[in-house]
């Protein structure tokens, strides 16, 4: 790919914070129990973002049927790198595959989908560098659950705030409750395996 590729996040040594939006039925039972229950689904795939910008343009600021709960979820760092290292591109990356029948054959019994989509700016805009997204399948969806999630946080109220204070006009001090990613560090092999160069 030619875009500017890096995965921004909230982490610390041991955990990376990931992003989703529900609805309440299944939002409040997840926070409740610190790991998804029914009615949420284990025969899908789900996905993750460490992006929180991005998962505010994906949901609308949490306005979007459906995506009115946003839960920040704190995930092991290894089950992390574990989900990256088992990801195929939604693309066939000419960096990373030999040609389109290899990238078919490895993305038809993929366990983990990675897909790069352009990072957002607090107004929404397309940035120059590209963000990345996590779909966990229902063949790996069992062990994120139960071993890889920390904690499930509701942080509809911070979401409601900042774009408050943003349809106000103060962008400025919206800025100040982002929560403060930095570039995470990869392994060269995980590097090779998402196309970052």
């Amino acid at each position: 790919m030619a875009e500017y590729l890096e995965i921004r996040a909230l982490y610390d040594k041991d955990t990376i914070t990931v992003y989703q939006a529900y609805r309440k039925a299944i939002a409040e039972p997840a926070v409740k129990n610190n790991k998804f229950v029914e009615p949420f689904s284990f025969n899908r795939m789900t996905w993750i973002k460490p992006s929180f910008l991005w998962m505010m343009e994906r949901s609308n600021w949490a306005n979007k049927s459906s995506q009115e709960y946003i839960l920040a979820i704190k995930i092991k760092r290894d089950g992390f790198e574990k989900a990256l290292l088992n990801g195929i591109l939604t693309d066939p990356n000419k960096c990373v595959y030999n040609n389109k029948q290899e990238w078919e054959s490895l993305f038809k019994d993929a366990r983990v989908h990675i897909q790069w989509d352009p990072e957002r700016d607090i107004n929404g805009n397309k940035l120059e560098y590209r963000s990345i997204q996590i779909g966990i399948s229902r063949f790996m969806i069992k062990e994120f659950n139960d071993e890889w999630i920390m904690e499930i946080n509701d942080i509809s109220h911070l979401v409601k705030k900042i774009y408050g204070l943003i349809k106000n006009g103060d962008k400025e001090k919206a800025r100040l409750f982002l929560p403060k990613e930095k570039i995470y560090p990869l392994t060269v092999e995980i590097k090779n395996k998402l196309g970052i160069k």
